[in-house]
């Protein structure tokens, strides 16, 4: 079993709370639009973190991490990206990708949205996008989630509110 820490959009500011939040984590997934190094400095002096750039990163994040990650864990295939849409209205670079890949969890940022679908009619992934963690965007609530994950499958999924924006 591995425990993930799941945040995204953070736009530059971090808040303290996440690594309370995060402590009894494995690793920490972070979906794009991180913001600033400052950001990762910190998330990667705390516990391992597997990031993607999103569309407002500058060219020092962008040269750091990539826009994908493919990787598997627990016997599961993850493909984070940040920009990808989400059942069953995923982007055009994403569907030409998505048979290829056969991810168990796909994981976006972007929208700033909260979601965790299934897709059964195309694949049979999870979706997940954690929402925004940052103080910049529409959101009114900033979250992070936390989960499981076995060779079973996502376990103990929560969402966790980290109080309103601005």
């Amino acid at each position: 079993m591995t425990k993930i820490g799941l945040i995204s959009d953070t736009h530059g500011y971090l808040d303290e709370r996440v690594f309370e939040y995060f402590a009894g984590c494995d690793e920490i997934w972070h979906a794009g639009d991180i913001g600033d190094q400052e950001v990762m400095n910190k998330l990667e002096a705390f516990k391992p973190v597997v990031a993607v750039y999103g569309n407002i990163d500058g060219a020092d994040l962008r040269h750091s991490y990539p826009e994908d990650q493919v990787f598997e864990r627990e016997e599961k295939t993850i493909w984070i990206t940040h920009i990808g849409g989400y059942p069953p209205r995923y982007n055009r670079r994403v569907i030409k990708q998505l048979d290829t890949i056969k991810p168990y969890l796909f994981i976006c940022g972007h929208s700033h949205i909260v979601k965790v679908l299934t897709d059964k009619a195309r694949l049979p992934l999870i979706h997940i996008n954690p929402g925004a963690a940052g103080m910049q965007g529409f959101h009114k609530m900033r979250t992070i989630m936390r989960f499981d994950l076995t060779p079973e499958g996502v376990k103990n999924l929560q969402l966790i509110e980290l109080g309103k924006r601005g």
